[in-house]
């Protein structure tokens, strides 16, 4: 059974740096793509960042892009989010989800992520 699991989230200032991880148990890094998404108070989700398991390449939205770099170990099976240049409007629940292992990355689209974690708060003051 697929378990995703988020760790490193909290309070920082604007401008602050934060590191999120997504330790991955019963999930193999061949294939398909693992995300970060997060949904502010009032707000749909919003994909974030992801990365393909297999070779590593990111992809990143606009809004986070130069600001925030998601990398993959596979020998730890996990996922992180170094966030830098942290902004107020970066404030939100931010989950990490994965694709079933060999299934095509849906990007953005959340609800063809199979499995999901159970999100970890980021909060950030002006």
């Amino acid at each position: 059974q697929v378990q995703l699991v988020e760790s490193g989230g909290g309070s920082v200032q604007a401008g602050g740096s934060l590191r999120l991880s997504c330790a991955a148990s019963g999930y193999t890094f061949s294939g398909g793509c693992m995300a970060w998404f997060r949904q502010a108070p009032g707000k749909e989700h919003e994909g974030v960042a992801l990365i393909y398991t297999g070779s590593g390449i990111p992809v990143y939205a606009d809004s986070v892009k130069g600001r925030f770099t998601i990398s993959r170990d596979r020998l730890k099976y996990t996922v992180s989010l170094q966030m830098t240049s942290l902004k107020p409007e970066d404030t939100a629940m931010y989950y990490c989800a994965a694709v079933a292992v060999g299934g095509n990355c849906p990007l953005w689209t959340r609800y063809k992520y199979h499995y999901w974690g159970q999100g970890t708060q980021v909060t950030v003051s002006s």
